[in-house]
C-alpha cells in the first residue's frame, strides 16, 4: 500500500499505514501559519481490499464543526468525484473504501488543479473579447493573472469578480469557470446584454502559491489574504496589493469575492451592513442582488448565513468590506458549502465542482438586475 501527496495541492502526513484496517493520517498545517483543514492524497493498494482511514487530528482543525455531516470527496480518475461516507468521532474523521481499481484519490473538496487553471486562462483568451494581464508575481514567482472581458469599449459599468483568496476553497474557481463559460457564450442572451454595457475584470485564483502548496487559507508567507485589504504589502501579500492597485486604477460598480464555508451547508452572501458608509442605497442594491439570485437559482438562499455585523463594526481588512466602503457600491462575499446544499442535497456528490460552476453561471442574472438599479442613480 502506498499513500502519496506529492502532486499539485497534495497535503497529508502518514502516521501509521502498516494495517489496512487502521490507517492513521494527519492533516499538516498551512505553511507559516496554524490553519489546518485541507487534505488531498492518493492511496494505492489491492483491488478488492477494504481500507479504513482515520484522520486522527481532525478535532484540532481550524473548523472542526465542519466535519459534522461531512463526507469525503473521492475519485478513481481525478475527473469524476463522489462522496465517501465518513464519521466524526472523538476528534477523528473516519472513513473506509473497498478498492475497485488499484488507485483512489481523496480530497477535502473537488480540487481545481493548476493545469485546469492554465487551461481556463488559455480557453478564455481564445475569445477576442477576453485578454489576460499579468499584474505581477507572487512570493513563489507565480503569475497573478487578471482576465478582462470587454464587449463594448465604451461600456459604462465595470464588474470585478475575484476567487480563491483562501486556496483550499476550490469551489470558488469552479464557480469562476461556470461564470466565464456563460459570460463568453455568444448564445447566452444575458451575457450578450451585459457585455453591451459592462466590462468584467476577473481574477480566477487570488492565491496560486497557497493552491500549489495545499494550504487551506494562506499564501506562501502565511498571510490570510482576506485580512490584508486595508494595508497589503508586496512583502507579505503581493496578491492583494497587485489586484487592489489595479482596482483603484480602474474603478468598479460591483464587486464579488467568491469563497467556501466549512460549516454551513448552504449557499449565501455576506455584505457590508457593518460599514460606517452603509446606507439605504447600499441596502437596496444588496436586496436586489439577493432577490434576483434566488429567482434564478434554487441553490441560493438568504435564510442561513453569517450573523450580520453591527453598524460601524465591519472589519475593513476583509475584501468585501473594504471594497464596499472604498467604492460605495455593492460588494458581496459569496459563500458555498464544503458539505452539501441542505435545501437540495445530492447523496452521491454533495456540493460539487459542477454545482459550483452552475451557481457561477447563474450569477449573471443578479449582476444584470443590480446594474439596472445602479444605472438609475
Amino acid at each position: 500500500m502506498t499513500i502519496s501527496h506529492q502532486f499539485d495541492a497534495g497535503n497529508i502526513t502518514v502516521i501509521d499505514a502498516s494495517n489496512p484496517n487502521d490507517i492513521q493520517l494527519a492533516i499538516p498545517k498551512d505553511n507559516a501559519s496554524d490553519f489546518l483543514q485541507w487534505f488531498h492524497f492518493s492511496l494505492e493498494g489491492e483491488i478488492g481490499e477494504t481500507y479504513r482511514i482515520r484522520i486522527v487530528n481532525a478535532g484540532k482543525s481550524s473548523y472542526n464543526k465542519g466535519w459534522e455531516g461531512y463526507d469525503v470527496c473521492t475519485s478513481w480518475d481525478r475527473q469524476d468525484w463522489f462522496r465517501t461516507s465518513s464519521q466524526y468521532e472523538d476528534g477523528e474523521l473516519i472513513f473506509e473504501l473497498t478498492l475497485t481499481q488499484s488507485t483512489v484519490y481523496f480530497a477535502y473538496f473537488t480540487p481545481y488543479s493548476n493545469e485546469r487553471h492554465l487551461d481556463l486562462l488559455a480557453w478564455a483568451q481564445n475569445d477576442i473579447r477576453c485578454s489576460a494581464d499579468t499584474l505581477g508575481t507572487t512570493i513563489d514567482g507565480r503569475a497573478m493573472t487578471l482576465l478582462k472581458i470587454e464587449g463594448n469599449p465604451s461600456a459604462k459599468h465595470k464588474v470585478w469578480v475575484i476567487a480563491r483568496q483562501h486556496p483550499g476553497e476550490t469551489m470558488a474557481e469552479w464557480f469562476i469557470e461556470g461564470f466565464l463559460h456563460s459570460l463568453l457564450d455568444e448564445d447566452n442572451p444575458i451575457a450578450r446584454n451585459l457585455l453591451n454595457s459592462t466590462n468584467f475584470y476577473v481574477v480566477p485564483n487570488m492565491n496560486p502559491d497557497g493552491s500549489a502548496r495545499g494550504n487551506l487559507r494562506t499564501n506562501a508567507a502565511g498571510a490570510n489574504l482576506n485580512r490584508e485589504w486595508q494595508e497589503p504589502s508586496m512583502e507579505t501579500s503581493p496578491e492583494v496589493y497587485l489586484v487592489r492597485q489595479r482596482m483603484m486604477l480602474e474603478g468598479g460598480n460591483l464587486f464579488l469575492d467568491i469563497h467556501g464555508d466549512e460549516e454551513l451547508p448552504y449557499n449565501f452572501v455576506a455584505g457590508c451592513e457593518g460599514n460606517e458608509s452603509y446606507d439605504e442605497k447600499h441596502a437596496s442594491l444588496e436586496s436586489k442582488f439577493k432577490e434576483s439570485y434566488m429567482a434564478i437559482s434554487p441553490d441560493f438562499q438568504d435564510t442561513y448565513g453569517y450573523p450580520k455585523d453591527a453598524p460601524g463594526s465591519a472589519d475593513l481588512r476583509i475584501a468585501a468590506n473594504w471594497l464596499g466602503d472604498h467604492f460605495r457600491t455593492l460588494s458581496y462575499t459569496i459563500e458555498m458549502p464544503f458539505k452539501d446544499n441542505a435545501d437540495l442535497p445530492n447523496v452521491v456528490t454533495g456540493w460539487s465542482g459542477e454545482r459550483s460552476a452552475q451557481l457561477g453561471s447563474d450569477v449573471l442574472f443578479p449582476i444584470q438586475e443590480t446594474l439596472k438599479l445602479i444605472s438609475k442613480d
